[in-house]
């Protein structure tokens, strides 16, 4: 089992922030499949003020290349992300056309 975490901004908003949260709420069925197909078996949210930190536990198959790939040849993931992207801004330090930055785990008990 592998476990990821990541970060991203949404856009200082209140209405966007929460038009996101909905939409959250409510993640279209071909979004889930998509997850579950490339071995994530567990993905969490969490958002303080307009910073997002996402928890991935994956099999020890899964790859974000792989993951990236199939999502790229998958319209209803372009559409989703493609939606998203109203919500979201990169990271300072992100490079164009990144968006979700992978974090380092500096300490675990």
């Amino acid at each position: 089992m592998q476990r990821f975490c990541l970060a991203l901004d949404l856009v200082n908003d209140p209405a966007l922030i929460a038009a996101y949260e909905s939409y959250h709420q409510n993640v279209w069925p071909e979004i889930k499949k998509s997850i579950t197909d490339a071995g994530i078996t567990n993905m969490e949210i969490y958002r303080i003020e307009n910073r997002l930190f996402m928890i991935i536990d994956a099999t020890d198959e899964f790859s974000f290349e792989a993951k990236g790939k199939a999502d790229a040849a998958n319209a209803k993931v372009q559409e989703w992300e493609q939606l998203m992207w109203k919500y979201q801004q990169a990271l300072p330090s992100a490079k164009p056309g990144e968006k979700w930055l992978l974090m380092d785990k500096i300490f675990q008990l």
